[in-house]
């Protein structure tokens, strides 16, 4: 039997810390992904669905977009958060119409993100009307009505914005899109707005395409892997096996980061004996622990030196055939960096110049280098420059476009990566819309729509009413918390496609509507039979992933049924695209994307393969760079890094090890030595000692932006951490609300949440 949810919130006024874990995984690992999974869906069913789980033919996990092995693979093909997160969508627990009953909305939202989520799978569609004090239930077909009714009457389609979650399958995706752009609009806000985005718009310059370059078999075959601003044994945990096979091929590991994290220091891989009795593999060879902002610096020093050691040693360290050839401004990028503020570097990152000296030579001596990055690099105001920064680098040893070798930006959704390369952009380029005009005899609108910021300052201004969620948390997962619950609020209608509870639910238009859908353990049957669907990875390999479990109600609809009934609500039964056709076999779907997006020719038949097939990446198959100039681009990027006041801190938003995004599995974060607890803020204790602010003080953080109001994130605890000088660290959604939604990176526009001024505000 599986375990009920809490009836109440947890008290987190009792703050246990223990000592900071030192390795990651191993027996502790396994026992709580037992313990989770059992409580959750009970015993028969955890052994069904963890036996699928990222297997040939099964179910890929909803959680990262860290690819599976080609050919064989372990029979335990996960990690301890992909166990997590399909016990939350496979679980005994339902939300359904007695639970509504029970529960008003001024209830639900005092409750916290954890206890919402906990509380099991939406079984029914349910609707929330202005004046209306709790959820009922309402038909798919009244849904579908008030949806046309407000999409119609409204004074223009870019009066709506639809969101979407990384979670979604290329099929819905792909249809949702083209739904939208069949309505009118391309406000297409996702995910990948508040997360990759800058990586995206650094890497479409400099090599041509916005997605990583290497491979699996790249990254464990590499001679030296920098690992930036990233936590892999929480984030993406099965790249730690990875990093492991690395290591024992000869690889060096280099962690570049604020906050020692266990993953990176050493592993006991719990598909071994020895990583389950044993000490396990230590990792790191190299921790630069650097301040928060400082990542920019440290690349353009990484590049000053090898430029010297090129100097000293004349045709020995760069590789001149490659630069000649394949890159373009290289001699603007040499001027850039010839002449380094070495105190300039020092104050911005923290890291000793012998250390990055030492990094500096294990570049010169790699044959074979991949720098790996996450959310920690492109979550600033110049995280684009930043990401150049590596390009840059890369480039000066040749290092894309060669096995073993290239840019790494690790995804931390399941598809978010595959959304984009089925047109989720408010951006995406002619080539694309005039593919879908051919294709579908429609007439696609060209105006940019709003990405996520712009989205939340349209509902805030009032040039947005009608928002669209396929997927995701949007009010958990955006930035300036209380502008974001005003902007929703003000909506004439909202609607969630949900397979669980969760703070937008909470925050409701005029009208809310809560749509439950299908999870991705769980089967989907339409007219002509059985369906799958499909996902892309990080490193743009395209798999099919089938449900197994039966669906937690009968009431339940697939994302891409959900679509296809809109759409033919909304546009009418006239309209030329075959809705009907695409709900009752997604082979139909499959078709059409083969005949709109490059790279998916045959499709039906190479996604049936046990491995599914790699998407062409013209750099990494033939150093072909499809940029403005022809070729690979260095660039020249001023020097820049944040500038923290006297008496403040420079905080960033992390995960603990017991969340997924904006979903909270539990309250430990077992590697940092924090239990039941979530509202705390992680400092240097030599900078407690400045701001005389004791290890364990309850705290209110508050958000200094220029030019704007101050803003606060109450009843915090303290804990003593051994971080960066001058940084912190906090949970979100929790310090979201400390992020202003005007400060975003520039070209991204995405939200600067790992670069916050905040000041300790002791409570009394």
């Amino acid at each position: 039997m599986s375990r009920k949810p809490p009836e109440h919130d947890v008290d987190e006024s009792e703050l246990v810390v223990s000592k900071p874990k030192e390795w990651a995984a191993g027996l502790p690992g396994v026992a709580v992904s037992l313990k989770r999974s059992v409580e959750q869906m009970g015993v028969g069913r955890t052994v069904r669905s963890l036996k699928v789980l990222n297997q040939h033919n099964g179910v890929d996990c909803p959680g990262c977009a860290w690819p599976e092995a080609q050919g064989h693979r372990k029979l335990a093909e996960f990690c301890e958060n992909g166990a997590k997160a399909i016990a939350e969508e496979a679980t005994r627990r339902r939300v359904d119409r007695e639970f509504f009953a029970r529960h008003g909305i001024a209830e639900l939202a005092g409750k916290s993100d954890y206890w919402l989520g906990q509380q099991g799978r939406i079984t029914e569609p349910m609707v929330l009307r202005r004046g209306e004090t709790h959820y009922s239930p309402i038909s798919w077909d009244g849904a579908f009505e008030i949806i046309a009714e407000q999409l119609n009457g409204l004074a223009s389609p870019d009066e709506a914005i639809f969101y979407t979650s990384g979670r979604t399958s290329n099929e819905a995706a792909f249809l949702y899109q083209l739904f939208c752009r069949g309505y009118g609009t391309n406000n297409l806000p996702d995910c990948s707005n508040m997360c990759h985005e800058s990586s995206g718009a650094a890497l479409k310059e400099t090599i041509g395409i916005g997605k990583g370059s290497v491979s699996l078999e790249d990254v464990e075959s590499a001679d030296l892997l920098i690992v930036v601003g990233q936590n892999p044994g929480t984030n993406h945990p099965r790249m730690l096996s990875s990093l492991e096979v690395a290591k024992k091929r000869g690889a060096r590991v280099v962690a570049v980061n604020p906050l020692p994290e266990a993953g990176l220091l050493r592993f006991k891989n719990p598909q071994n004996i020895s990583g389950l009795v044993g000490r396990g593999t230590a990792l790191s060879d190299e921790f630069c622990q650097i301040k928060l902002g400082g990542d920019l610096a440290f690349f353009q020093a990484l590049g000053h030196l090898v430029l010297a050691a090129e100097d000293a040693a004349p045709g020995a360290v760069l590789d001149r055939a490659f630069i000649d050839a394949h890159t373009h401004g290289f001699d603007a990028y040499v001027e850039q960096v010839r002449d380094l503020d070495w105190d300039a570097v020092d104050a911005a990152t923290g890291v000793p110049r012998e250390q990055i000296a030492e990094v500096s030579r294990m570049l010169v001596d790699s044959k074979r280098t991949i720098i790996c990055w996450a959310m920690g690099l492109t979550q600033h105001k110049h995280s684009v420059p930043t990401i150049r920064e590596i390009v840059n680098v890369l480039l000066l040893r040749g290092m894309i476009g060669k096995p073993g070798a290239g840019v790494c930006p690790v995804r931390g959704h399941s598809n978010v990566q595959g959304d984009r390369t089925m047109g989720i952009w408010e951006k995406m380029p002619e080539e694309f819309m005039s593919a879908l005009e051919q294709e579908f005899s429609i007439s696609v609108p060209r105006r940019h729509g709003y990405d996520t910021v712009d989205s939340l300052r349209a509902m805030r201004d009032g040039r947005a009413s009608v928002f669209f969620a396929m997927g995701g948390n949007f009010v958990s997962a955006t930035p300036d918390t209380k502008l974001t619950e005003r902007a929703l609020s003000s909506c004439a209608l909202t609607v969630n496609v949900s397979t669980k509870l969760n703070r937008s639910h909470v925050v409701p238009g005029e009208i809310s509507l809560v749509l439950p859908t299908l999870g991705r353990t769980e089967r989907d049957v339409q007219q002509s039979g059985e369906q799958f669907v499909s996902v892309e990875d990080s490193m743009s390999v395209v798999h099919s992933s089938r449900g197994r479990n039966a669906p937690a109600s009968e009431h339940l609809l697939s994302e891409i049924a959900i679509v296809a009934r809109m759409a033919r609500k909304v546009l009418g039964a006239e309209h030329p695209i075959p809705w009907e056709d695409f709900e009752s076999d997604y082979d139909r779907v499959r078709d059409r994307i083969e005949r709109v997006v490059p790279g998916f020719a045959n499709y039906n038949e190479r996604v049936r393969d046990k491995d599914g097939f790699v998407l062409p990446h013209p750099p990494r198959d033939s150093r072909e760079f499809r940029t403005t100039t022809g070729k690979a681009n260095f660039t020249a990027n001023t020097f820049e890094a944040p500038h923290i006041p006297e008496g403040r801190l420079l905080l960033q938003t992390l995960r603990s090890h017991d969340q997924f995004n904006t979903t909270i599995y539990g309250l430990d974060d077992r590697y940092r030595g924090v239990k039941d607890a979530r509202r705390v803020v992680f400092v240097n204790p030599d900078d407690l000692t400045e701001l005389g602010v004791a290890d364990g003080a309850a705290v209110d953080l508050v958000s200094e932006w220029a030019g704007d109001e101050d803003r606060t994130a109450e009843r915090f605890r303290v804990v003593a951490y051994p971080t960066a000088r001058g940084c912190a660290a906090a949970y979100f959604p929790e310090a979201n609300a400390l992020v202003p939604l005007d400060s975003t990176a520039e070209i991204s526009n995405t939200p600067t949440s790992k670069s916050i001024v905040i000041r300790l505000v002791p409570r009394s």
